[in-house]
């Protein structure tokens, strides 16, 4: 049998999955996922998605040679070239220094 392939006017099929859960925590997930107008799937999925992506990229690995490294660490190590852009940011008011 051939896998179903989505087609532009179609959305991809979706799986099941099912987990138990805490009824606590079941109801701070219906009311976080109402408060932001989303169904509890689409809340759940979006956050299950954000962490997965996140913990992906935590673990991402580049591989360069020891001179590209050590020019990044040198890169990383000096002080911040002065330019337009940061001496503004330097003598702006924080956010919360202001009234």
């Amino acid at each position: 049998m051939k896998p179903a392939t989505p087609s532009p006017s179609k959305p991809a099929p979706r799986e099941t999955l099912n987990l138990r859960i805490a009824a606590h925590d079941r109801n701070l997930i219906d009311r976080a996922a109402q408060s932001s107008g989303k169904t509890r799937t689409d809340f759940i999925l979006g956050a299950a998605r954000r962490a997965a992506e996140e913990t992906l990229l935590d673990q991402s690995l580049f591989l360069v040679s020891q001179s590209t490294y050590a020019k990044f660490l040198a890169m990383l190590d000096a002080p911040a070239k002065p330019n337009a852009r940061l001496k503004r940011t330097m003598k702006a008011t924080p956010a919360w220094s202001k009234p």
